[in-house]
């Protein structure tokens, strides 16, 4: 018998085992799940109201920096494209057309990451040719980064 591994395989992986979901993203998706029942309990009348104040009070409780970038990012895309609805999407700060989040922003510290996300889902109108960016990487805004996000987030919503 032959006792030396096989190619391409450790005896160190062996050891550790796979458990699924990171913590990070397993609070995510519990915070997901909460933000559906909310939605459920809310007139569909103060929808819009309760999802501004929602995605407001996740701001505040972001960390300076993330803090920071998310205060100019709602305000880029609520001045650019008021026809998007602020809500929470898994626990970020969110924006949707009928229902469907178009835009999102993800601070560093949701997954631990080491830059802040810009991310824009299917709905969003940004197709050019047969390949575009989905996600931007934010570590500061300058005016005319915000220029650039405005008629990214315009041409999103149309």
């Amino acid at each position: 018998m032959n006792a030396t591994p096989k190619a391409g395989r450790s005896t160190t992986t062996a050891a550790k085992k796979f458990d699924g979901f990171s913590d990070e993203e397993r609070a995510a998706m519990k915070e997901h799940a909460q933000e559906l029942k909310t939605a459920a309990r809310r007139g569909p009348r103060t929808a819009g109201a309760d999802g501004e104040r929602d995605v407001l009070a996740k701001i505040a409780d972001m960390d300076e920096k993330d803090r920071h970038l998310a205060e100019r990012i709602h305000a880029v895309i609520t001045a650019g494209a008021p026809a998007l609805s602020p809500k929470l999407w898994y626990g970020m700060p969110a924006y949707a057309k009928d229902g469907k989040v178009v835009c999102f922003f993800q601070s560093a510290a949701k997954f631990k990451a080491r830059y802040a996300t810009l991310g824009f889902n299917d709905p969003a109108n940004l197709d050019d040719g047969t390949m575009w960016p989905t996600a931007f990487a934010l570590t500061e805004l300058t005016p005319e980064d915000e220029e650039r996000i405005g008629a990214l987030v315009r041409r999103a919503a149309s």
